[in-house]
């Protein structure tokens, strides 16, 4: 019999988590429609290089974002059951894993980004064009992995509002910073796409500096840098039996979908031109289900850190449920959004004919999207059961999606609608796998340890 639940408790908590989340989702991915829209204003190619170039990015958050969930699982607990000087150490934690990962692909951008960009085209001019926008925005990577680690504990820890105010305002900076660098607005010299990289990286300055000093306050937990590389044994082997399956995770999906990228990318400009532009409409339309998955992982992990198993359990039942809703709703809205979205950017009479295809596709795509993101990335993995969602991406993205993929550009020599469709297997294929893992509740657990001295 399933614990009864207050709806109107668990509603305040969804919204006050989801609503900021998702707004700051939104504004992560306003920055790439900008830049596609702007640069789309400007030239097909240089909207399509600068889409292939931040695919490095898309690589490193992949790592990041192993490290910041891992330590958000446990920091949610940990904040449940009231123990922050553990959050702490965490925190010590993950900005150093973060801090390694920031300068290696640093270094990689300024030193051979034409052999990144290799990875996704064998265009000269879009390689060329793409090669020095990494060459600037590669600054940005490097303080991009130091601000998340600051984001991602404030938001553990009550403090969402905040490192909404942040990322927002950086993202905000952003936009505004665009407009101005790459058109030539304030009497600046117009620089395309070397200011669309010039705006990004002034704007993850800013979010790092602000990080830093909101933390400053009373309320707040901030790393203790007189014992940064002393972790305890035990809560580093819990972080790291999160953060491994987790990484595995990121990275069968970050290259995976890198992957789709580069096959569609070696179809033609106009293929990539079209994928570009559709990418960038589901990552606006997936701020709903990214807000609302944040925030169950937060919402399950409190209750199930603080002991109370059987509401953690109820409110995961509850969120699956509305990740349908959301699922379905955002179906709806892709839609009806793609008239004018074939009608905003500039493109060939091709590119036009296969993004409106694209659009149709994605539109069915976003159920599984939804149901898995807030299901498997919020309820699973904020119970710890983070080793299903590796095993799924395994079978449905690399053992279903890629190959096919894969095969239909190169061997068979498919259409790209077919090709596209393919790379939109996964999510879909992979529902009734997820269902089934859900309702055997072994995410129903406390990773909770007792800090010393207790």
């Amino acid at each position: 019999m399933q614990t009864a639940i207050d709806n109107k408790t668990f509603y305040k908590k969804l919204w006050k988590l989801a609503l900021p989340i998702s707004f700051q989702s939104l504004m992560l991915a306003a920055v790439a429609a900008g830049d596609a829209l702007m640069l789309g204003r400007v030239a097909q190619e240089e909207m399509t290089a600068v889409s292939l170039a931040t695919q490095i990015q898309f690589v490193q958050n992949m790592f990041l974002s192993a490290i910041a969930t891992a330590g958000s699982i446990l920091g949610a607990q940990y904040f449940g059951k009231g123990a922050k000087k553990t959050i702490s150490e965490i925190f010590n934690l993950i900005l150093f894993l973060s801090g390694i990962v920031s300068i290696l692909f640093f270094a990689a951008c300024e030193l051979i980004p034409e052999w990144l960009m290799l990875a996704f085209t064998h265009d000269g001019v879009l390689i060329g064009i793409g090669a020095e926008y990494l060459r600037i925005a590669g600054w940005s990577y490097l303080l991009t992995g130091v601000s998340q680690c600051y984001l991602t504990v404030m938001k553990v820890t009550d403090h969402v509002r905040q490192s909404v105010f942040i990322s927002s305002g950086a993202v905000l900076l952003n936009i505004l910073l665009n407009a101005v660098l790459i058109f030539g607005l304030l009497g600046i010299p117009a620089m395309s796409f070397r200011g669309a990289a010039l705006a990004t990286t002034i704007a993850r300055a800013v979010e790092l500096i602000l990080s830093v000093a909101l933390s400053a306050g009373k309320r707040h937990v901030r790393p203790d840098f007189l014992r940064f590389f002393r972790w305890r044994r035990d809560l580093f082997l819990d972080f790291q039996k999160q953060c491994l399956p987790l990484l595995g995770a990121f990275l069968l999906w970050g290259v995976g979908f890198t992957s789709y990228t580069a096959v569609i990318g070696h179809m033609g400009s106009d293929a990539a031109a079209a994928n570009s532009v559709s990418s960038v409409v589901r990552d606006l339309i997936c701020c709903a289900c990214n807000g609302i998955g944040s925030a169950a992982a937060i919402m399950v992990g409190n209750e199930l850190g603080a002991g109370r198993l059987e509401i953690g359990k109820a409110y995961g039942i509850k969120l699956k449920n509305i990740s349908w809703v959301i699922g379905f709703l955002s179906t709806a809205v892709i839609l009806a959004l793609t008239p004018l979205t074939v009608r905003m950017v500039i493109l060939t009479d091709e590119a036009r004919s296969y993004l409106t295809g694209m659009m149709v596709i994605m539109s069915f795509y976003m159920i599984g999207r939804c149901v898995n993101t807030i299901t498997i990335n919020g309820v699973l993995d904020g119970g710890g059961d983070t080793v299903f969602d590796m095993y799924s991406l395994a079978v449905a993205m690399w053992g279903l999606a890629v190959p096919l993929a894969i095969l239909g550009a190169f061997v068979f020599h498919w259409p790209v609608f077919a090709v596209y469709a393919c790379t939109c297997l996964d999510e879909v294929g992979k529902i009734p796998w997820v269902m089934i893992r859900f309702r055997k509740y072994k995410w129903v657990k406390d990773l909770t340890r007792a800090e010393p001295g207790e």
